[in-house]
């Protein structure tokens, strides 16, 4: 994505106490913005395994403002908040994080003698697209099937992130500003209040 294509900062902010915003779609989008605190469902090595490997899967390194999101994914899977299926022979969605993110551990401890989040980011990567492919010590896994583990992390870390109001600011998109409509619809069309991009 080029700087250009980036509005700027504070964009989202900004519109909440605005007409341009229902007091419903305001209150959605400051839940999604407040500094969140995990749900207590998985332990503090699970949390950090967890963040390591949200980091893999969506870099945030360059981010003005980046996204807790191994909080929200935490929290979403603790309330049941999640896409609300799972695969056959899956075992529910905490219990699915919990066996894949020990899984990942030992798989790092055995393969590379460190801890997932200790790795550096190539060599992290590689474990990730180890587990993604189903190229891992099966042993390690207490019988679920990594490829589908992955598939599952991998669409609650990226439904959480472009859900949230922030990735969506970085994209240029605004239709939280719903409590008039949208009356200039098409290719490069700009609503009045919408900013420039950068």
């Amino acid at each position: 994505m080029s700087h250009d294509d980036l509005y700027p900062a504070e964009t989202v902010r900004s519109i909440l106490d605005t007409p341009l915003v229902t007091p419903a779609t305001a209150a959605a989008v400051r839940a999604r913005l407040a500094t969140l605190e995990g749900s207590g469902a998985f332990d503090a090595p699970e949390r950090r395994t967890l963040r390591a490997a949200c980091d893999g899967l969506i870099p945030q390194s360059d981010r003005r403002e980046p996204i807790d999101l191994a909080t929200i994914v935490e929290n979403q899977l603790a309330t049941g908040a999640g896409a609300g299926w799972r695969y056959a022979g899956m075992p529910d969605d905490i219990a699915a994080l919990q066996i894949g993110l020990a899984a990942i551990e030992a798989s790092a401890c055995r393969l590379f003698e460190a801890s997932f989040a200790d790795l550096d980011s190539m060599t992290r990567d590689r474990l990730l697209f180890a587990v993604q492919r189903g190229d891992v010590p099966t042993d390690l896994w207490a019988g679920l099937d990594p490829k589908l583990f992955f598939e599952t992390l991998l669409v609650a870390v990226t439904e959480a992130y472009y859900a949230h109001p922030l990735a969506q600011e970085e994209i240029g998109y605004l239709g939280m500003a719903d409590a008039r409509g949208w009356q200039e619809v098409g290719l490069g069309a700009r609503a009045p209040h919408e900013p420039e991009p950068l």
